[in-house]
């Protein structure tokens, strides 16, 4: 049914395999003394770390988040999950209720939980949160000192399980440095720090825990690092959720997508973070211990990130909407769907993912807006919207898939998305000449002259399926005429996405709550207030350093409402039509993970008919899978 799509790649991945044998936990070179049937060994996808011994998270010096670090050892205030959580998106972690913020949203309260101790039988309380931010802000090069220092006066603690912080101006979304979606401003023990000279040169080996694990072991050259159950686990927020399942949880480098099959097939890694669709084939088709996020195509993960065509802003070219809006109607998402993913995408054209709760609240309900949405080309109105096209990917793809691509619209709204932009040809050229630029010979110059160059930069084999995305935008650019080019980064794409070293890349600048409608976690950071000058760098996320005063507004209006008021949605919905008027990105699809879960020893992985939290394992909500995964008797 598939044989076209993946043939060649099972060929190549199955003549390297070799049968399973059972037995004690070896696998990608761990200590072999681990009883197998214990341990859980999951894919690190930061791939060998370079300093392997740095566990100093709120320092940054080449050490690892993803590593177990973030999602079993560290712990803060509270936790939203991308899917619906164990108990409910939210979930109070060390605190034991939701902030308190009073009438104008300068002061927030915290009350903590009772009972939770480091894993040294040192206690909780609320001296360690008041610690980690002040030392935070007396050392800006730390993680999160910059935030802090931005937003806290000062740090009140009338007693140890209450902590007052008092914010230099209103910020109804302070609350969201110390709430997980990935990761969060993680909580340090001010009994060890504090004897510490310089916090930017400890590198915090071992670690103590706040969470229910602690560190076994880890390998110095960076490939593996293991860890344990903590014989109180009872004694961490985590616990209070049940036992964890694995005694031992082993965070390993499996190499590059046809490796980590190969490694599956064999049993030997239970949680792929991420492969190639080609692999997802592979083991669809050849590993009946195997599963992904959908029981069958598009099988992977839709995380709540928004991929997309992330401009320059701040370059000329790029400044004028109507250019962008022309580039944005010379692709064919049809074709960057097939090209990336397979056909395996879930395309958004706005810019928020079709993930979570976002196409309830948000894609939905502004489908009518979209629908009648019109740009002036300079020439005629048109109304670029086509909502059909994830019927049209669907209905690509079901003569070779078959009963796999689902006939139900909402499912296949689910699993492809909803519509996007024409492709119109004609009506980009009318953009691009209002916007100044002429056409010679077939190719497009600038308003000045000289040839309409553009450089999409991907990261090249460590993300290939955004680089496949890349090169087929490139090529239907350059079939229209314009001098596009692929900019391979080969990882330099985080230094030079924060220098602002591009013309365009792939990748994304949207990362949402996911469980939550709330825009916060990603839209406060692109008040212009955050914009770099141009030559330097960008803080996180506004990569593609766009301001507009309208969107400072709506952002300031945001501040000062609650987090639950139903306002913020209405507001989110005045930011999508805002962008799409705008085009700052051009939105393409959701980060579809390949995530890829074996049963042979463990089960209770959590997939879209029991989406208790996302499986992509180097998230830190990732550790509720701890807690509901049972082992299952070896054969």
């Amino acid at each position: 049914m598939m044989k076209r799509l993946y043939v060649h790649a099972c060929a190549a991945i199955l003549a390297a395999a070799c049968l399973f044998a059972p037995g004690p936990a070896s696998a990608q070179g761990i200590p072999a003394d681990l009883p197998r049937n214990e341990t859980l060994i999951l894919e690190n996808p930061e791939g060998t770390i370079k300093n392997a011994g740095w566990f100093n998270i709120w320092a940054i010096n080449a050490g690892s988040q993803s590593n177990g670090l973030q999602q079993l050892a560290m712990d803060t205030l509270w936790y939203i999950d991308p899917e619906k959580g164990v108990g409910g998106v939210w979930m109070n972690s060390l605190a034991s209720e939701k902030p308190i913020y009073n009438a104008d949203f300068t002061q927030m309260t915290v009350k903590l939980r009772h009972g939770l101790f480091w894993s040294d039988g040192v206690e909780f309380t609320s001296a360690d949160v008041a610690y980690t931010v002040e030392t935070q802000i007396k050392y800006p090069a730390m993680r999160w000192g910059a935030v802090f220092a931005l937003n806290v006066d000062k740090v009140e603690t009338p007693d140890p399980y209450t902590v007052i912080f008092h914010l230099k101006k209103p910020n109804s979304r302070f609350h969201a440095q110390f709430t997980v979606r990935w990761n969060a401003a993680w909580i340090m023990p001010k009994h060890v720090f504090e004897k510490v000279a310089d916090p930017l040169k400890y590198d915090f080996n071992k670690p103590v825990s706040l969470s229910a694990y602690v560190l076994h072991s880890y390998d110095p050259d960076g490939k593996w690092f293991i860890w344990q159950l903590r014989d109180d686990w009872q004694r961490t927020p985590l616990g209070m959720l049940g036992k964890p399942g694995p005694k031992y949880v082993a965070y390993v480098d499996p190499g590059p997508p046809d490796k980590r099959v190969i490694a599956q097939l064999n049993h030997q890694l239970d949680v792929i973070h991420d492969t190639s669709p080609e692999g997802m084939f592979t083991l669809a088709k050849q590993s009946k211990s195997s599963e992904s996020w959908f029981k069958g195509f598009p099988y992977a993960h839709p995380d709540p990130t928004l991929p997309a065509v992330v401009f320059n802003d701040q370059n000329p070219l790029f400044q004028n909407r109507d250019v962008r809006w022309a580039l944005a109607l010379l692709i064919d998402i049809k074709a960057v769907s097939m090209a990336s993913y397979r056909g395996a995408a879930t395309i958004s054209a706005i810019g928020l993912p079709p993930t979570g709760v976002y196409p309830s609240v948000f894609h939905e309900p502004l489908e009518g807006w979209l629908k009648s949405f019109e740009i002036d080309t300079g020439k005629r109105k048109i109304k670029p919207y086509d909502p059909t096209v994830g019927q049209q990917i669907a209905d690509m793809l079901r003569p070779s898939m078959g009963d796999q691509i689902p006939k139900d619209p909402v499912e296949i709204a689910k699993s492809f998305g909803m519509g996007w932009w024409k492709t119109d040809p004609q009506a980009a050229q009318e953009l691009l000449e209002k916007a100044g630029f002429k056409k010679e010979g077939g190719n497009w110059m600038t308003p000045d002259g000289k040839p309409f160059t553009v450089r999409v930069m991907v990261e090249g084999d460590a993300r290939p399926v955004m680089t496949r995305a890349g090169s087929i935008i490139v090529q239907q650019w350059r079939q229209a005429g314009i001098d596009a080019k692929v900019d391979v980064a080969q990882g330099t794409m985080v230094t030079r996405r924060a220098a602002g070293d591009f013309d365009t890349f792939i990748g994304w600048s949207v990362e949402t709550w996911g469980g939550d409608p709330d825009l916060s976690y990603f839209l406060d950071s692109w008040h212009s207030q955050f914009v770099a000058p141009p030559g330097q760098p960008q803080p996180a996320r506004n990569w593609q350093r766009w301001s507009n005063p309208d969107l400072d507004k709506l952002i300031e209006s945001i501040r000062t409402v609650a987090f639950e008021d139903p306002k913020g949605i209405e507001y989110g919905r005045e930011y999508v039509k805002l962008v799409t008027r705008e085009m700052p990105t051009i939105p393409l699809m959701a980060y579809n993970v390949f995530t890829v879960m074996d049963t042979t020893y463990w089960t209770g992985y959590p997939t879209a008919d029991d989406p208790y939290t996302d499986p992509v394992p180097n998230w830190g909500n990732s550790r509720l899978m701890m807690v509901k995964l049972k082992p299952r008797a070896t054969q």
